[in-house]
């Protein structure tokens, strides 16, 4: 049986663009979307700026005055998963096919607790009895019937997502699957977390700048919020139905450091670990990977620690293969981040044109990397590695080839 496993469509709102030709233009344009935060009072927050999606739009069919009564997370996994589905040409034949949801959403729980703290409000919030869970509902108001679960490996979640609908798919679970991540966490709970943390830049008079990935003057990742969520489709149907073949989910690699609960391991080889898995699930060799875009997220220590992994993976080939971040532009979107990344590598293939790593001014030489600085480096992608590491040790890798 062919168990190649194809990326068939695609639906995305981030800071970037709410279409692939809208987050393409602008990721290749080399433009950062980061600005001061907007919505709610940040004087007492040490980072003031993020991504922020202040308007998800309304998926058309659905009732616009239910829609915005929606909380903005549910929104966003309400329009990715629709413009997905309409993407792939299956919205209309979803009511006829098994199809399951694989979605990593961020601090899920949390976002009525700290709606309610706002408002002064004192509820007793118990999630499993209060409400059900949003994938679930998300299935329930879409009228899908596979399976649905929601994927909780901070940063890693949509490739976990993505290597969760694929297994379904090769076991014949599903039909069809959609798998990504949504994460809206750009909150004051949120804000003050990671400033309390001394995760976040605080770069606040440069917005536009405070993303430095592998820079030697970053100091801090810069939030962001949105999401990309796929259709993935067997081979076999797929070409049946003459179906659009967006990339195909080549390699899927995971592992876990087991070491801190934020801080990455300086020990390589669990991270290595993730990658190898990858690279031996997708039949290639490193000397066959054509671009990287890597996790780094502009964090002093995170951004050396994955540097390291890159170049025992890569040995020779460290030089030669190119490698970028795309979170200098769109910044950090935690749960969602794996999967707009992933959607970058597709950008990548398309477009045979690699997107940069901007404010990349003075290189780290702990960071040795075969970097693409400022601005895209026309070449062709036939193989693209995407790496996530997530807080609590998670670490992912996945690897997509062009169709």
């Amino acid at each position: 049986m062919n168990d190649r496993v194809w990326i068939t469509g695609v639906g995305t709102c981030t800071p970037m663009g709410c279409s692939f030709d809208e987050f393409a233009a602008t990721l290749l344009s080399g433009r950062s979307t980061i600005e001061r935060v907007r919505g709610f009072s940040i004087e007492e927050h040490p980072c003031q700026i993020a991504g922020q999606v202040l308007s998800v739009p309304c998926p058309e069919g659905e009732d616009p005055a239910a829609f915005a009564q929606l909380h903005r997370t549910e929104q966003m996994v309400r329009y990715c998963c629709i413009r997905a589905l309409c993407d792939s040409g299956l919205w209309e034949k979803r009511h006829r096919l098994r199809i399951g949801i694989s979605l990593g959403v961020g601090a899920e729980w949390m976002l009525p607790w700290e709606s309610d703290g706002l408002r002064h409000y004192h509820a007793a919030w118990q999630p499993p009895v209060t409400q059900t869970s949003l994938v679930e509902r998300t299935r329930l108001q879409l009228g899908i019937s596979g399976p649905a679960v929601t994927v909780s490996a901070a940063c890693a979640s949509g490739n976990v997502a993505i290597a969760q609908a694929r297994a379904w798919l090769r076991l014949g679970w599903v039909d069809v699957c959609l798998a990504g991540g949504c994460d809206m966490a750009v909150s004051p709970m949120s804000l003050a977390a990671f400033g309390n943390l001394r995760a976040l830049s605080r770069k606040n008079h440069n917005p536009t700048g405070a993303s430095r990935p592998f820079d030697r003057s970053r100091d801090g990742f810069v939030m962001s919020e949105g999401g990309t969520v796929f259709v993935l489709e067997r081979d076999a149907e797929a070409r049946r139905r003459g179906a659009t073949l967006h990339a195909e989910v080549a390699g899927c690699g995971l592992s876990s450091d087991a070491h801190h609960l934020v801080i990455p391991s300086p020990d390589p080889k669990p991270a290595m670990a993730a990658v190898q898995a990858a690279l031996l699930d997708a039949c290639l060799s490193p000397s066959e990977v054509d671009y990287v875009n890597a996790h780094a997220t502009s964090t002093p220590v995170g951004d050396v620690a994955e540097a390291r992994v890159l170049t025992m993976i890569f040995g020779e080939e460290t030089r030669r293969v190119p490698v970028s971040s795309t979170k200098s532009m769109t910044g950090h979107l935690l749960t969602a981040a794996a999967a707009v990344e992933a959607l970058a590598c597709i950008v990548a293939m398309k477009h045979r044109s690699i997107p940069p790593t901007i404010n990349l001014d003075d290189p780290d030489p702990e960071c040795d990397l075969c970097h693409v600085a400022h601005t895209p480096r026309e070449q062709p992608v036939r193989v693209a590695m995407s790496n996530s590491f997530g807080f609590g040790g998670s670490n992912t890798c996945l690897i997509l080839r062009a169709a």
